[in-house]
């Protein structure tokens, strides 16, 4: 039987999903266990020509990778329980958080799911990153809570890959994702619109790749230009263009219309440290509730309440 989204909503957001599912708000406490990326360059710091790791570091791991995951997630919890939030998803966010050795992984997942109110454990890595032993050891996290593996496309185009320096290629993902569903493990995507060289027929492509994959997740971030970064230089110098609020959500209607409805939405925009942030400037709420009322519209659902927990 297909797997469906708790939430009847099409295109539900994951606070919708997760509600429907375990009863009350869920919300994500990032966590950041310090392993590092393998495609980034100690030496120079460089990697993909886009990433930052530091501008995508939620506050509990602000301190850096040397606080104890089990103090990240305290503090964590503890702000979100302040908001009356008392269900939580333990998030490893940046960087490349399968690439460490096994004992480490289960040493940090122990601890982040030790606590019965983590009823979700949402880990993000590289799709060349996920060698059998590793999707075996994530998989025994499954009873009782939900598994994310987050993983990183970016766009199905194997030229627009070479382009960023990502290090892998989209038939790679789609190993991943088969080898992760195999095991009973929730696959989220991530996909950059606006990339460079690449028009909506080209995002379509990469969502018809997705439909085909079976993932049961898509987080979505626009091309952002953040300080330090090879696309930094590019920008600078008059070679880059970004989208502006109205052509991304045309874009990422787009998008989301080539998925199956039954696709959970963790993110609609991202959200790049501000003081890190370039370009463009988005009003985030702004965004994402065009994004919503377009898609509620698209599928005869105009009257629906907005979304929860789409970041």
């Amino acid at each position: 039987m297909p797997w469906s989204p708790c939430s009847p909503e099409p295109y539900p957001g994951i606070g919708a999903h997760w509600r429907a599912r375990f009863g009350q708000p869920v919300r994500r406490v990032g966590l950041d266990p310090g392993f590092p990326c393998p495609h980034r360059d100690p030496r120079t710091g460089t990697g993909c020509a886009f990433c930052d790791p530091a501008s995508f570091t939620a506050p509990s791991a602000a301190t850096g990778p040397g606080r104890p995951v089990a103090e990240q997630l305290a503090t964590g919890i503890a702000g979100l329980r302040r908001q009356g939030v008392n269900r939580f998803a333990a998030y490893f966010q940046p960087r490349t958080n399968t690439n460490a050795s096994s004992g480490k992984l289960v040493a940090a997942w122990d601890v982040a799911t030790r606590p019965p109110e983590v009823v979700a454990l949402c880990v993000g890595t590289r799709p060349d990153c996920v060698p059998d032993p590793v999707l075996d050891l994530l998989a025994e996290y499954t009873g009782g809570r939900e598994v994310w593996l987050e993983l990183g496309l970016q766009s199905a185009r194997n030229a627009t890959l070479r382009a960023l320096h990502r290090g892998h290629d989209a038939g790679q993902f789609a190993d991943a994702c088969r080898r992760a569903r195999q095991r009973g493990l929730l696959v989220c995507a991530h996909v950059i619109l606006g990339l460079p060289g690449e028009d909506a027929a080209d995002e379509a492509h990469t969502a018809a790749f997705l439909a085909a994959s079976g993932v049961e997740g898509v987080k979505l971030h626009q091309l952002a230009v953040v300080r330090g970064t090879p696309l930094e230089v590019r920008w600078r110098a008059g070679g880059l263009a970004v989208l502006d609020e109205a052509e991304y959500v045309d874009r990422t209607v787009a998008f989301c219309r080539q998925l199956s409805s039954a696709t959970v939405l963790h993110r609609l925009v991202g959200d790049p440290a501000q003081e890190r942030l370039l370009a463009p400037h988005f009003n985030k709420g702004r965004v994402v509730a065009a994004i919503r009322r377009r898609l509620r519209s698209a599928t005869g659902n105009e009257n629906a309440g907005p979304r929860a927990g789409v970041s």
